[in-house]
C-alpha cells in the first residue's frame, strides 16, 4: 500500500495548516501581542496557502485538499481568508453545496458574535455576583 492510499487526506493537509497556526500563534507570543491575534494570522494564512494549493492541483492527478478541511479552517477562523480567497483564486465560487456550507458558517460566526457582545454588555443575573 502506497503512502498516498494509507494515509488520509483530511491529515495531510491539517498537518500543515496547524503548523501555519501554530506559527502565527508563536509568532504573536513572541513579539508580546495577544495570542488571539496570532492565532487568527496564523489559522487564515493556512486558509489562503490551502485554497491556492488546491486551486493550483484542480483538474490534475495531484492530492486535492478536502472540503471538509476547507470547511473547518473557516469554521476555526479562516472565513475571512475564504472569503477572500474565493475571490482571489476564482475557487469554489460554483459548486453551491460548498457554498451552502460556507456561508452556514459564516451565519452561524456571526450569530456568535453577536450573542457574545450581548452576553457580554447584557449579562444574565445569574452570571452577575
Amino acid at each position: 500500500m502506497s503512502p498516498r492510499e494509507s494515509s488520509s487526506p483530511v491529515a495531510i493537509f491539517l498537518l500543515p495548516a496547524l503548523l501555519l497556526t501554530g506559527a502565527g500563534l508563536a509568532g504573536a507570543i513572541s513579539c508580546g501581542m495577544p495570542a488571539i491575534l496570532g492565532y487568527f494570522a496564523g489559522v487564515n494564512l493556512a486558509t489562503v496557502a490551502l485554497y491556492g494549493y488546491d486551486k493550483a492541483v484542480a483538474g490534475g492527478p495531484k492530492l486535492r485538499v478536502p472540503e471538509k478541511v476547507l470547511h473547518l479552517l473557516a469554521l476555526l477562523g479562516g472565513s475571512p481568508a475564504a472569503f477572500l480567497s474565493q475571490g482571489m483564486f476564482r475557487h469554489k465560487t460554483v459548486k453551491t453545496s460548498f457554498r451552502r456550507m460556507f456561508w452556514l458558517i459564516v451565519a452561524l460566526q456571526v450569530a456568535l458574535i453577536v450573542a457574545g457582545v450581548w452576553f457580554w454588555r447584557h449579562p444574565p443575573a445569574w452570571l452577575t455576583p
